[in-house]
């Protein structure tokens, strides 16, 4: 009789996820080298290859996707059994809050983990902006945030240290032009740094767009009509990186930045344990 071992189904899950060894052990905390192994070690029990390694990164062949759905089932079996045969200490909810622009790709994965070993305790995502999630933190209403910011406040640490980059629509030319057309939410922590800089270096500008709406400032940029400013690998698929040689201020670096309480204190370190290991692999 066969069985296969749901630890190495948990791995092959992983790396199917997050695409590649590196990111899926970061959330597995694990080396990588115990990942390749017990990726080795399912392919030789199936004697089947599951994962095609020719390219940069991993991808699945034929076999992995078939197996992808099996798997998954098989750990989300295994890990109800286990939540509803315990004891589970804890129950109830916990609030995280997350600027929108780092939401992806972390954020999901961890919600996802937090689901399988906490099953009786909701997170909570609340999406805002940093300004206004420190304030619910201060008042505490939110137990763990992320923000991102010029430097770091008390009882916080940083996880990742991210260049601030201006982006515009693809081949598109707003940025060359004078006025510089610009397009912020209200609330954004990037605004006034970013008119900090155009204004030293005597550059003209306009606000464009003025909105409490991140989709309308990405409909405008993306249509050419102005640019703005996010974390470099933030930005979303149909909007790019503007390298203006010299004609706009560098923006300098932002940190990504974790904070969390003390209340139920076992979890919501599990939570930014979680949320550590998925930033330590971008």
């Amino acid at each position: 009789m066969r069985n296969l071992d749901i630890t190495t189904l948990r791995s092959f899950l992983a790396v199917a996820q997050s695409g590649g060894v590196t990111r899926a052990s970061g959330f597995l905390n694990l080396t990588q080298s115990a990942v390749s192994m017990q990726l080795k070690r399912l392919e030789e029990m199936l004697d089947l290859q599951l994962l095609d390694r020719s390219g940069r990164g991993v991808s699945l062949t034929a076999s992995g996707e078939q197996l992808l759905g099996y798997a998954r089932r098989m750990v989300d079996l295994n890990d109800e059994i286990y939540a509803r045969l315990t004891d589970q200490a804890f129950e109830g909810e916990v609030l995280l809050g997350v600027p929108h622009d780092i939401v992806y790709p972390v954020i999901p994965q961890v919600l996802q983990r937090m689901g399988a070993a906490y099953p009786r305790v909701r997170v909570q995502l609340v999406s805002s902006y940093t300004s206004s999630l420190l304030e619910q933190y201060r008042r505490g209403e939110i137990d763990v945030i992320l923000t991102t910011e010029g430097g770091l406040r008390t009882g916080g640490e940083t996880l990742a240290e991210v260049p601030l980059r201006w982006i515009g629509a693809p081949g598109g030319i707003a940025w060359k032009q004078r006025p510089l057309r610009l397009a912020y939410c209200r609330y954004c922590t990037f605004r006034n740094g970013a008119l900090r800089r155009l204004d030293e270096l005597s550059i003209a500008w306009e606000m464009a767009v003025d909105s409490e709406s991140d989709r309308t400032i990405e409909a405008t940029v993306s249509a050419d009509l102005a640019i703005t400013s996010m974390l470099e690998g933030h930005a979303p698929p149909h909007l790019v990186h503007i390298d203006p040689v010299g004609s706009l201020p560098d923006l300098g670096i932002i940190n990504i930045n974790l904070y969390g309480s003390t209340a139920r204190r076992e979890v919501v370190e599990e939570l930014k344990t979680m949320i550590r290991q998925g930033f330590s692999v971008l």
